[in-house]
């Protein structure tokens, strides 16, 4: 299943339950543009290079367009559009004023030097910088993106609209980020997984974790869980995977992750295959790097009673619906990964207000909406008697529909719709 397929699943599941009607259903569906440029530019050999640059912008009902600029071999427009759906459902979950995007260029950044990487970006952004902005659309980094690409975003747009740090999050702190940003997305996925363990009565430092991932997300979540006192047993990267029955020092595989390029052969515990990550006997399972890894092939062997999604779209419809048939937790990823936005929807916030915050209010405030969004989702889960994946996208759709509704956007007359009871 391609992984737009899987969005519309999930969307259209939830839009049957909420009896959208087929023409707002539509509306809500398909992105309001998709734009597909030719990037050239100069190789440090002297040849041009070619790439293929995307940017979706599926809805921006809520506010201007929001999402990540992915730098990857594998991207393609059907996978900007599943990503870009999601940014909007995501968006409107957290109950910030955006909507949904998503970009990439079909490169492998590995195999470009700094100095081609930082021509491949000018280029793209030659391209489509008179279709963002601060009020339009507002990238962010992504697989394959950092902080130095939002800087030289911020530098290019600039030569054509006048100082503009807006227009893109996850910048340099020099340059108008955000404290807490770079951690964000671990810091909330650790925020929700505190909350769902406290909900089901599970002391977090009995509970079992592993980690698929130790990028951005999970490096941060693994950080964070570990120094709350939970049980971090196994943890994948690209390169490997590793085991300790008795816990990670979660700390010093940091070091060794930075020091080798991988977790592999770390002296604190024993080599395991990367697959075999999603089958332990564990509590709580964290998928957060790839998309499509809880599948039809390995569902019946999952032992975990919980599993947060902090990478996108980790779990297939058919692994889904089994392991919520059996009656394990799943906290969907438009929901549990959601800190990476909110704290950028706090970053655009500073840049236009020109106010810089303390982390300390960061993390208070990223808190404080997580914990709201996920008591709308419970109260839908229990009171519609769904999973939290179909009531986060309910709560999500009639978030969108409103607004889309309100503006006259749409005739059909569900001005009237609220969130679900």
């Amino acid at each position: 299943m391609r992984a737009s397929e899987a969005t519309n699943h999930y969307f259209k599941r939830a839009a049957k339950a909420l009896r959208l009607g087929a023409r707002l259903e539509t509306v809500l569906m398909n992105p309001r543009r998709e734009v597909k440029v030719e990037c050239v530019f100069e190789l440090d050999n002297g040849e041009l290079g070619t790439y293929t640059g995307f940017r979706v912008q599926h809805d921006n009902s809520r506010g201007p367009f929001k999402g990540g600029l992915r730098f990857h071999p594998e991207v393609d427009p059907d996978e900007v559009n599943s990503l870009a759906s999601l940014m909007t459902w995501k968006t409107a979950v957290a109950n910030i004023p955006y909507g949904g995007a998503k970009g990439g260029i079909n490169c492998d950044p590995g195999k470009l030097s700094h100095a081609e990487l930082q021509r491949l970006t000018r280029a793209f952004i030659d391209e489509i910088h008179d279709i963002i902005g601060p009020g339009l659309d507002i990238p962010a980094p992504d697989m394959g993106t950092n902080s130095q690409t939002m800087a030289w975003i911020v530098d290019q747009y600039s030569k054509y609209h006048g100082w503009t740090p807006a227009v893109v999050t996850g910048k340099p702190l020099e340059l108008g980020g955000s404290e807490g940003r770079e951690q964000a997305t671990g810091q909330g996925l650790f925020f929700v997984t505190e909350s769902v363990l406290a909900d089901l009565e599970m002391d977090i430092k009995k509970t079992r974790f592993a980690i698929q991932g130790f990028g951005n997300v999970g490096s941060w979540a693994a950080k964070f869980i570990h120094n709350a006192g939970g049980i971090v047993v196994a943890i994948a990267d690209v390169g490997g995977a590793v085991y300790n029955k008795d816990g990670i020092d979660v700390d010093a595989l940091w070091h060794h992750s930075t020091e080798r390029g991988g977790v592999k052969d770390f002296p604190g515990a024993e080599n395991i295959d990367p697959k075999s990550i999603f089958t332990l006997d564990v509590d709580v399972l964290v998928p957060a790097a790839l998309g499509n890894v809880i599948t039809s092939e390995n569902m019946k062997d999952i032992k975990a009673k919980v599993i947060v999604e902090g990478a996108n779209g980790p779990t297939t419809p058919d692994a889904d619906e089994y392991l919520a048939g059996k009656g394990i937790t799943i906290i969907p990823d438009i929901f549990a990964n959601s800190g990476g936005v909110v704290v950028s929807y706090f970053e655009w916030v500073q840049n236009v207000q020109q106010f810089r915050w303390r982390l300390d209010r960061v993390n208070q405030e990223l808190k404080a909406l997580l914990l709201d969004s996920y008591k709308e989702i419970k109260h839908i889960s229990k009171s519609s008697e769904c999973d939290m994946r179909t009531a986060a996208f309910q709560l999500a759709i009639s978030r969108v529909a409103r607004t889309t509704a309100l503006r006259g956007l749409e005739n059909e007359n569900f001005c009237m719709l609220s969130a679900p009871h």
